[in-house]
């Protein structure tokens, strides 16, 4: 049985993209969007700077750390590159991927508050053993951002920068293609 994810928990998130290849979520480059730390991308290991392909979960409805994680839950992630910064919506995809349903860009911001749920995700469990409602290390999940009350869903689309593999961005649909929504979650 796999260990429950809590609140406080550090993970790393891989993205199911060609059957798992599409690297691990990580910050890379300083980013020049207003608001924002560092831009976002996948990388081929979630070690490829100290911290940079490390988040830490925490509960945005006010959970207690050590608090199981479960499935539907509005969650931060906390990204361990530096001083730290929260994965967040900021500004529009790109024309690129806009015409493949993509919505927001998605970069980190220094706070979890930068704009009314920029930085708030829903986590959901594809499935989960045991069944118990509660995400497990090894689940894979699919994260939906809260801004606007529809800010999409987390995915990779189109090549990364320097160092990086696929950018990242929402995107209206849940899974477009080849699983660039899902994202395999385990403890760090």
């Amino acid at each position: 049985m796999a260990e429950a994810l809590k609140y406080g928990d550090r993970v790393h998130l891989q993205n199911g993209y060609g059957t798992g290849g599409g690297g691990y979520l990580d910050t890379n480059g300083a980013s020049s969007a207003n608001g924002a730390v560092y831009g976002v991308s996948t990388a081929d290991s979630p070690t490829r700077g100290t911290g940079t392909g490390t988040w830490e979960i925490a509960s945005a409805e006010g959970k207690a750390t050590g608090t199981p994680v479960a499935s539907g839950d509005l969650i931060t992630l906390r990204n361990l590159y530096s001083a730290g910064s929260y994965l967040d919506t900021n500004g529009h995809a790109t024309a690129e991927q806009k015409k493949a349903g993509g919505k927001y860009d998605v970069l980190t911001a220094k706070n979890a508050d930068r704009g009314t749920g920029t930085a708030e995700w829903r986590i959901f469990a594809q499935t989960s053993t045991p069944q118990d409602t509660v995400v497990h290390s090894g689940d894979t999940v699919h994260l939906w951002n809260t801004y606007g009350g529809n800010g999409g869903f987390l995915e990779t689309n189109g090549h990364g920068p320097t160092g990086g593999k696929y950018d990242v961005c929402t995107n209206a649909y849940y899974n477009r293609t080849g699983n660039v929504a899902d994202w395999r979650i385990t403890t760090a």
